[in-house]
């Protein structure tokens, strides 16, 4: 299966630009009060860290939008302030350095309040994501399509477009979630064809660390293939770091992802003579951050261990308190049960 990325117009959010040929950027928001700037900087850091690219901060009133000026000065990737219904907090985010906005037009009131905010938006060259989502959606597309379907998504999404059009703006990036896997599928796959804007794909609400990994994995991963996405953001009801986790590792299951370091383990069996688990884990804790072009094999015993190296650059295979060094599926030495690791480590950071 061949991966050809839908055609579409670039935009740029701070630093990071989202769309045409740019890399699929990871996006994830602040769980924490953003009137506690400090928690909230915290938070943003150690998103930095897990290698976030842009972060979304709510701003619930004006107390939370003053604060973005202190939250902006004090961390490395864009911000961007969620604002809802209204338009005085998006305007007061703007002027405390927002990096974008993300709104629906049509929900802040009157055209007029509506153009105060994209004015500024356009002296400031900053990006609005319109977020339409399926528990939100209007009252009348809830009556006329009797659910939140993906053409009622697609309808609410296009009006507030066609509002930003009008007052001639359209550094847009458009998002239509849903906590249904397939009406989300639906509603990009119909929006994909009538715009050429850039699309943050997600399935909203998609639940705890474990089951929302899995639903979003489905979810994205199916629209990725499609070539469909510019920038991801993982649902999940915890850490937000581990959104950034998950959406790496999707990413890099398709060769998305800009580091090239890949990970191929056996999912043991009653053959396995090391405590393979342990050494995967700590394995892929050591190398995550390294800027490697490589292929790593990390196998339980010797029956698979030559085969899958060979399709890898450098691996490993363990045995009774001892283990083989692949390289390109050639047997380079044997390797003491207590220094598999430590070897192979060694060996990885020669490569």
């Amino acid at each position: 299966m061949s991966y050809t990325r839908r055609v579409s117009r670039e935009v740029s959010v701070g630093n990071v630009k989202i769309g045409g040929n740019n890399p699929i950027s990871i996006q994830s928001m602040t769980n924490t009060d953003t009137r506690d700037a400090k928690k909230t900087i915290e938070q943003i850091k150690r998103l930095e860290e897990a290698g976030c690219d842009i972060v979304r901060i709510a701003v619930p009133d004006m107390e939370a939008a003053k604060n973005i000026g202190e939250i902006k000065s004090n961390v490395n990737i864009p911000v961007i302030a969620d604002i809802h219904f209204d338009y005085r907090l998006a305007l007061e985010a703007i002027e405390q350095g927002v990096d974008g906005v993300r709104i629906n037009p049509g929900n802040i009131g009157s055209i007029e309040r509506t153009k105060m905010v994209v004015e500024k938006c356009k002296e400031k060259n900053l990006k609005i994501r319109i977020g339409v989502n399926g528990g939100s959606l209007e009252k009348e597309l809830l009556e006329k399509y009797g659910s939140a379907t993906a053409q009622a998504l697609v309808e609410s999404a296009l009006a507030h477009v066609k509002i930003l059009e009008d007052l001639d703006f359209y550094n847009i990036v458009i998002s239509l979630k849903s906590s249904d896997i397939y009406k989300t599928l639906d509603a990009y796959e119909l929006i994909s064809k009538k715009v050429d804007y850039p699309l943050h794909i997600g399935i909203t609400e998609s639940g705890s660390v474990k089951k929302g990994t899995i639903k979003s994995s489905i979810g994205v991963g199916a629209l990725l293939l499609k070539g469909i996405g510019d920038t991801i953001r993982i649902s999940l009801t915890g850490d937000p770091v581990e959104e950034i986790e998950v959406g790496k590792e999707i990413l890099r299951s398709l060769d998305l992802l800009n580091d090239k370091i890949k990970v191929v383990s056996c999912p043991t069996c009653g053959r396995c003579n090391i405590d393979l688990i342990s050494v995967v884990n700590e394995v892929e804790e050591k190398i995550s951050k390294m800027d490697k072009d490589i292929t790593v094999a990390i196998m339980g015993c010797a029956v698979n261990g030559p085969g899958e190296a060979r399709e890898a650059d450098i691996g490993i295979a363990g045995g009774k308190g001892e283990g083989l060094l692949f390289k390109k599926g050639e047997i380079v030495r044997k390797i003491k049960g207590d220094r598999l690791v430590e070897e192979l480590l060694e060996e990885i950071d020669k490569y």
